[in-house]
Order: C-alpha cells, then sequence, then structure tokens
C-alpha cells in the first residue's frame, strides 16, 4: 500500500480515497504481529491494536458504512447497542478468536466497502444525528458530506494512535509497515 493516497479527481473521489488510505493504515499496523502482541497494552493507552481495530471496525459499521448502504450488515461479530450507546472503546474489545490477519482482512474489506460505495454516494442527502450524548441534540440531520469528513477524521486519529501503540511494541513505524504489508524488502541498518 503506497503511504501517500491516490491522486483523485472529484470531492467524492477525495473522500472515498482518504478513508479507504486511513483503514488500510491501521490495517498495516497490525502486520505481522501475533495474537499476544494484538492483545498487548505497552504504551500509556488502556487499548491493545487489536481492540482499537475492534473499535474502528464497530464505529465505521455503525457509523460511515450504515449510512452509505441501508443494507449493509456488518461482520459476525458487530457490537450490540450497549457497546454503542459505550461508544464501543472498551479495552477488552478485543474478541476471543482475533488474529492480526482477522482484523487486518476486516479493516480492508471495510475500507475496500468504503471506497467504492462513498465514490457514488449522494453527499447532499441528509443523515439523522444519533441519539448519544457525545452529538449536538439541537440538529436533526447533517449531510452525508459531514458523515464522510468526520468519518476520516476519526479513522485517522485512530491510525495515529495505532502508529504509537506498534512503535511502542516493536519499534516499527508506518513506512516500513506498509513496506512489509505489500511485501516489499525493508532495508536494515
Amino acid at each position: 500500500m503506497p503511504f501517500l493516497t491516490r491522486t483523485v479527481t472529484s470531492e467524492n473521489d477525495g473522500l472515498s480515497a482518504f478513508a479507504a488510505q486511513q483503514l488500510r493504515q491501521i490495517a498495516a499496523s497490525l502486520h505481522g504481529l501475533s495474537d499476544e502482541q494484538i492483545r498487548s497494552t505497552p504504551s500509556a493507552s488502556k487499548m491493545s491494536l487489536g481492540a482499537l481495530a475492534r473499535h474502528v471496525l464497530f464505529v465505521s459499521s455503525k457509523g460511515l458504512l450504515a449510512q452509505l448502504d441501508a443494507d449493509f450488515v456488518p461482520d459476525a461479530g458487530a457490537y450490540d447497542d450497549a457497546d454503542w450507546a459505550a461508544g464501543g472503546i472498551q479495552p477488552g474489545a478485543i474478541r476471543d478468536g482475533d488474529t492480526a490477519q482477522t482484523l487486518i482482512d476486516g479493516l480492508r474489506a471495510q475500507a475496500d466497502w468504503v471506497e467504492e460505495h462513498l465514490a457514488t454516494a449522494d453527499l447532499e442527502r441528509p443523515v439523522p444525528v444519533p441519539d448519544q450524548p457525545w452529538f449536538p441534540d439541537d440538529l436533526e440531520s447533517w449531510p452525508l458530506r459531514w458523515v464522510a469528513l468526520h468519518a476520516i477524521e476519526e479513522y485517522a486519529r485512530h491510525a495515529g494512535h495505532a502508529d504509537i501503540i506498534r512503535e511502542s511494541i516493536d519499534g516499527k513505524g508506518a513506512y516500513e509497515l506498509n513496506d512489509l504489508s505489500d511485501g516489499v524488502a525493508v532495508a536494515t541498518a
């Protein structure tokens, strides 16, 4: 996966490319880790990389993906409404069957899905504001454009968080992980 997002040709293309790139960046942070490593909390954060990936899969499926297609069905391990009310950020959110590869596959699948569907979405379509305490209660809706931009902001924040946790595990940074996840030989000093 190239470190830079591909060149874009329209607003929809740009939103879809940047949203997908950030999801793929989080997936790259899991590359080559063991089950123990994706569950470890090596930094000041209470989140493991596995729990962070699960959180991103959760907020994406409850947020942007659900708004792009009413027929979208989250993966079988989707959170329930109690998780949504709690923000889906419980440190133990990783599941027994999760591995680095299953989380990578889930993130990549969501990235592909977002890239395809956001590219043709009506960005002016009103999206109801969810009834959650962290959303304004004086708004009824916002345009899908705002939802997409907010999702990119959320994904980017978590991609940076994933970088810090990963560097705390083994010192690998995003450039190296992008190459490794693409099978590119990385020069060692």
